[in-house]
């Protein structure tokens, strides 16, 4: 047969698999980039100058899914990021009333062991110890050098130190931006229960 044809089954073989000429078309892949866009630093897509002349406003659209897919963002589908701002919305609307308030300092702790409730200690959690109130009692906690607040859960009992009211856990502390200096100056309300 190879004489007959006067190939050999190999360079076949090899002329399949081989990259197609300049004048032919162009391989599938993308051509290696040498500096990073701003569609891949996460910023928004603006055009660029193109090295052909064609245009490729085609490739474009069905490439920025895919990004979007791989970045850190959650992928958007149609109507459910509306839902979800809506609920978030509706629970921020729904304010709390104020029991009680006043001013004190707070510190925080993130030592892994079981609370005055009896719930093992989570210092990813908002959650606070205080001396008096009911367990399951949410105080909003509003840091007065930087006006920043959270609402934590009271799990604890403490702390004993003269001048504190709040023991914040570190994920508490954290939301307030206290944890470079450990003891900060805060306001308190305690919120009624639904």
């Amino acid at each position: 047969m190879l004489a007959a044809t006067g190939r050999d089954p190999g360079s076949a073989r090899a002329a399949r698999n081989a990259p197609e000429s300049p004048t032919g078309t162009p391989p599938l892949q993308d051509p290696p980039r040498t500096a990073p866009t701003r569609a891949s630093r996460g910023g928004t897509r603006s055009p660029e100058p193109s090295a052909s002349p064609e245009p490729s406003a085609s490739p474009e659209p069905s490439e920025s899914p895919e990004r979007s897919s791989s970045s850190t963002e959650a992928p958007r589908f149609p109507g459910v990021p509306d839902t979800l701002k809506t609920a978030a919305k509706a629970k921020k609307k729904r304010k709390r009333r104020v029991v009680s308030s006043g001013s004190c300092s707070a510190s925080y702790y993130w030592q892994g062991q079981h609370t005055a409730s009896g719930e093992r200690f989570d210092p990813d959690a908002l959650t606070a110890a205080h001396r008096t109130l009911p367990m399951g009692t949410k105080v909003r906690v509003t840091n007065k050098n930087n006006g920043r607040s959270v609402t934590v859960r009271v799990n604890d009992r403490g702390p004993f130190v003269g001048g504190r009211c709040l023991d914040l856990s570190k994920a508490a502390m954290a939301k307030l931006g206290g944890i470079g200096s450990g003891v900060i100056p805060v306001r308190y309300e305690v919120l009624a229960r639904d």
